[in-house]
């Protein structure tokens, strides 16, 4: 070793020893905790986005386990999920296999209507996508989520969902042949012809529970404080260790979770949480900047998913040497909800800048142009939503703006031009999707039914562009 190297290395020491030897214990126990639950928001972030739904269902809906909440009418702003579609019929099944066993969730055929969506567990995981994009094939199903090592046979006619976890729920979307009043409740009907209940009534099932949501703040978005990990202990404490999870427990004791034990940290202990909330907080928002890589050549529009987690969630995490939670942990602070196969029923795009690579400034106007023959065989939609939540821009008179929209205006060639911001521009507020001028926004673009010529490109969506408030 060069004497250079030798007087490096004990520069180093230098400064390096008595930094570490400042530290006291109290210090360096605090410094852990607040490290390690850094990581346990990252982590924990899929199965914490799905408890606050099931809390918002028990608690805004007046709901239980085992239930369908649902919105009777299109949601509006008061429907506070994490970029929710205004423009369809939701319907949430929260599914609690501990107690009640197996459960059934029956689709019914796409005759009078149309269900997509995904059966997923706790943390996410797509057990599997239902209706036409799904097993069924649209001939409708009996779907039989089983609990955690669950050896009994499955009886015929069923089509089993093993699930690791005991809890999980699914989101499906009844759509809509048009936006109005009447295909709404026609939508809202067919959906009611969902049925959930357990295996052990399914000789006689009971009625199922649809409890409506429609008229109360249904808010599950993220918050990073201490009830993020009042949250995540929750499902701690209900669900099982899952094996490729176990690092885990020894990170979470120390930061106060522990299964069959209260969480209860100290006054200290909470501000050190808090602070770790916060922290997580900023690095998601940092790595979300970073999520926009370019779908088409000529605009910024991204697909916010990572295929890295896709490929993890879909296989159900079953490739030993990949486990990508960092992705997992941003993909669930702005969205809920896993396909099993994206790009069949639904597709999306999402952007956070304009044209000119600005923020969308909620005080400003500005326009997209969606091109003639968008490739849908069902609808497209614009959305807005709040750039620091990502839930709608709470008490505006609207959301988005779509092919289904009633009294939407086509220019002569078919495209159609979509405006944002605090002020309708003349003559177009059936084309106008208001935003608050003292915050940012995002936009998502959903592909109902998408067509070969998004996948291929040779339809390309533009970029939304600033203009003069007229």
């Amino acid at each position: 070793m060069s004497r250079t190297v030798i007087a490096a290395l004990a520069l180093i020491c230098a400064i390096a020893s008595p930094r570490a030897q400042d530290f006291s214990a109290e210090d360096l126990a605090g410094r852990t905790i607040e490290r390690r639950a850094v990581e346990t928001v990252i982590w924990g972030m899929p199965a914490v986005n799905t408890d606050l739904m099931l809390q918002a269902m028990i608690g805004s809906a007046k709901g239980t386990p085992n239930q369908i909440v649902y919105w009777s009418r299109l949601p509006d702003w008061k429907n506070q999920t994490l970029t929710p579609n205004p423009d369809v019929i939701y319907l949430m099944p929260f599914i609690n296999t501990k107690d009640a066993g197996p459960m059934v969730l029956e689709i019914p055929p796409a005759d009078d209507g149309v269900i997509n969506g995904t059966v997923m567990d706790v943390w996410q995981v797509p057990l599997e996508d239902v209706g036409p994009a799904g097993v069924d094939k649209g001939k409708g199903g009996k779907y039989l989520v089983l609990p955690p090592s669950h050896s009994a046979a499955v009886p015929d006619g069923y089509i089993a969902l093993p699930s690791m976890n005991y809890q999980g729920y699914a989101l499906l979307r009844s759509i809509l042949k048009s936006g109005s009043d009447a295909d709404v409740a026609k939508a809202v009907a067919y959906a009611k012809r969902i049925k959930l209940y357990p295996l052990s009534q399914a000789a006689n099932p009971p009625m199922t529970t649809f409890v409506d949501a429609i008229d109360v703040v249904y808010d599950s978005t993220i918050p990073y404080d201490l009830r993020f990990f009042q949250s995540l202990d929750r499902v701690v404490q209900i669900e099982p260790w899952l094996p490729r999870d176990k690092l885990m427990i020894d990170i979470l004791k120390s930061v106060g979770i522990e299964k069959g034990k209260p969480f209860n940290p100290n006054a200290k202990t909470q501000d050190i949480l808090k602070s770790a909330a916060r922290e997580a907080h900023a690095l998601l928002e940092s790595r979300y900047n970073g999520l926009f890589a370019p779908y088409f050549d000529i605009s910024r529009w991204a697909v916010p998913a990572f295929p890295d987690y896709l490929k993890a969630s879909q296989d159900g995490f079953s490739d030993p040497n990949a486990y990508p939670f960092d992705n997992r942990g941003l993909v669930f602070t702005f969205a809920f909800f896993t396909p099993k196969h994206l790009g069949e029923g639904q597709f999306y795009l999402m952007t956070v800048k304009d044209k000119e690579g600005q923020n969308f400034d909620g005080s400003m106007s500005y326009r997209l142009s969606v091109p003639a023959n968008a490739p849908v065989n069902q609808y497209w939609s614009a959305t807005v939503y709040n750039r620091a939540s990502h839930s709608l821009i709470r008490d505006m008179s609207r959301s988005g703006r779509g092919s289904q929209s009633q009294g939407l205006q086509k220019n002569p060639d078919g495209s159609v031009d979509i405006y944002f911001g605090p002020k309708a521009p003349a003559g177009k507020d059936s084309n106008w999707v208001p935003t608050n001028p003292s915050g940012q926004f995002e936009v998502l673009f959903r592909f109902y039914g998408p067509e070969k010529s998004l996948f291929d490109k040779t339809w390309k969506l533009p970029d939304i562009e600033k203009v003069t408030a007229q």
